[in-house]
């Protein structure tokens, strides 16, 4: 690797894991570089309250920029509204790096607020935001998948879905969704990872939410290489839909224990 390494090095030796004033952005080698794509509606896009700590710069995690940039990880990670604030992708990045002293975490941040699986198709249109989701995030890991390795998806999005009209659908288009992205990365073995929607007592599930739920799960039972993971405990910021900061940065622990897992196998 080139300089992240030494410069985790010194770093290591007189500054905690993170620092607040990291030397200019420099990228390792490609294989060295492990990159993370975050999809999904506004949960994996993040509401949580930023706080000072979540805008410290941690020397080995990165995301890709709306201006297609690499730079170092701060809150918010994700562009798709005004609103946008911490979500569960930069922890999820810090405890991968902390685990791998030899790498460099790249988080490719590409969910956005309110988008249906429908929009998760090759021209799929969400008219909230005026965007293409997934035609806008293969533009954008097209660029960024140049300079690194990609390691894993990350997805929570079911939300927008749970209704009458397309919670049937979910399955089908879920299922489709997965192996579209494993074949246009081919990445058969790159982990798909599917976070549990929001258990709030505030908030009572439908029946919709229930099948949504269920697909999670059955698809992370069914498909290879995909893994589910639980909201368990996890609080709201007030609203009864998003999670707080707090439950955002134990969501992406979760995520990152998941991961790790895989890893060692």
């Amino acid at each position: 690797m080139k300089y992240v390494l030494a410069f985790v090095l010194i770093c290591s030796a007189a500054f905690p894991a993170v620092a607040d004033e990291p030397a200019p952005l420099e990228l390792p080698d490609k294989e060295n570089f492990h990159l993370f794509l975050l999809i999904g509606q506004s949960n994996m896009a993040g509401r949580g309250q930023v706080e000072p700590t979540d805008q410290e710069p941690h020397p080995r995690v990165l995301a890709f920029t709306k201006e297609n940039e690499w730079d170092f990880a701060r809150a918010p990670l994700h562009f798709d509204k005004p609103v946008a604030g911490v979500g569960l992708g930069r922890t999820f990045g810090i405890k991968v790096a902390e685990a791998n002293p030899d790498i460099v975490v790249g988080l490719i941040p590409c969910a956005v607020g309110g988008s249906s699986i429908t929009a998760w198709e090759p021209g799929g249109y969400h008219e909230q935001t005026k965007s293409h989701p997934y035609d806008d995030m293969l533009k954008c890991c097209q660029i960024a998948l140049k300079a690194g390795t990609l390691k894993g998806i990350l997805w929570h999005q079911g939300e927008s879905d749970s209704n009458a009209e397309q919670a049937p659908d979910y399955e089908q288009k879920l299922g489709a969704l997965i192996k579209r992205l494993r074949k246009e990365f081919e990445a058969e073995n790159v982990p798909f990872l599917i976070g549990q929607l929001g258990q709030f007592e505030e908030r009572p599930w439908s029946q919709y939410k229930l099948h949504v739920d269920n697909v999670h799960q059955k698809l992370a039972r069914e498909q290879s290489r995909t893994f589910f993971i639980s909201s368990d405990g996890l609080d709201h910021k007030g609203d009864g839909v998003h999670f707080d900061a707090a439950s955002y940065r134990e969501f992406g622990r979760r995520y990152a224990e998941q991961y790790l897992k895989i890893a060692e196998e």
